[in-house]
């Protein structure tokens, strides 16, 4: 009997799954974060040690007889910085003389996929603080729309709502825009009233502007103009991406799973977004998806393996 191992790690928290064959969980835990990038090799890779021994002993097994081992994480999205992380993990198995067959690093968007259709075709849209959309065609090729990050992307997500929003309440604070209810709602939430109060937030506080976005939801939801056009502007973005995969993916009946709080919340904007898919996209269809993340670095991991 073969076992795989999956680890979705993040900025908070890692999550570890341990299942046979078939995909039967036998056992999972939890650890610290493992974002290499920001936490250092050496210190994930302690981490993901620690995960893959407690689920070992858990399951009754020896580590030889783990098959494969998929860590699906933040930050691995480049291939160069995975193979930095798997080569760290490798040394430090070497430090406890110990050896797992297959180890590979995956970005955490790439687990979602493969979790999301069990390994099959299909597509993931993530819409939180951040945006990218990730397709897996009839014949395994995986493609990408987005993810161009802050600055030149991330449309659709929760800080390009937030920072949107609050260019319009700067503009309303000094005359240059109009009254928006995004104004009231700030000093309400962030105690944010002047302007020399938002410019210290945003330039030297370290505001967090994506937690501006459900203000902006909230606002366009009680009839304000500007936010509502905000909402508008990015759900089409969001759209563009949708479209955009199904040229890549050659196929007129594309599932797409939804990740992330901004557009998987039941809220004003993910309400209209759907609404917009149904109207204008009739043939894409909206489904949940078959396993979580983690089960998906599982799935990976048994392909992997073969």
């Amino acid at each position: 009997m073969a076992y795989y191992i999956g680890l979705d790690g993040g900025g908070t928290k890692t999550r570890c799954v341990i299942a046979d064959e078939n995909l039967n969980e036998l056992y999972n835990c939890a650890g610290g974060p493992s974002t290499f990038l920001l936490q250092g090799v050496d210190k994930v890779a302690e981490t993901v040690f620690n995960l893959i021994n407690e689920c070992v002993e858990m399951a009754g097994i020896k580590f030889s007889d783990v098959a494969s081992v998929v860590l699906g994480t933040t930050g691995a999205g480049r291939r160069s910085d995975a193979e930095r992380m798997e080569e760290g993990f490798s040394n430090y198995l070497k430090t406890k003389n110990l050896t797992i067959k297959n180890f590979h690093v995956e970005s955490d968007a790439r687990i979602a996929l493969e979790g999301a259709f069990s390994g099959g075709a299909g597509s993931i849209l993530i819409a939180g603080t951040g945006s990218i959309m990730f397709g897996k065609d009839k014949d395994g090729e995986i493609h990408r729309v987005g993810g161009f990050g802050r600055f030149i992307g991330d449309e659709g997500s929760g800080y390009t709502l937030g920072r949107k929003g609050l260019v319009a309440v700067a503009k309303n604070m000094d005359g240059r825009g109009a009254s928006t209810l995004l104004t009231e709602y700030l000093a309400a939430e962030h105690n944010i009233k002047e302007s020399s109060e938002l410019i210290i937030e945003i330039y030297k506080n370290n505001f967090d502007i994506a937690s501006v976005a459900p203000l902006v939801i909230k606002a366009a939801e009680h009839k304000d103009e500007i936010c509502a056009a905000i909402i508008e502007e990015e759900a089409e973005n969001l759209l563009l991406h949708i479209r955009a995969m199904r040229k890549k993916l050659g196929n007129s009946g594309m599932k797409v799973c939804f990740v992330g709080g901004t557009i998987t919340t039941t809220n004003y904007y993910s309400k209209l977004f759907r609404d917009k898919i149904n109207k204008y996209l009739p043939e894409v269809i909206i489904k949940e998806e078959d396993y979580a993340p983690v089960m998906g670095a599982v799935v990976m991991a048994k392909e992997m393996s073969k």
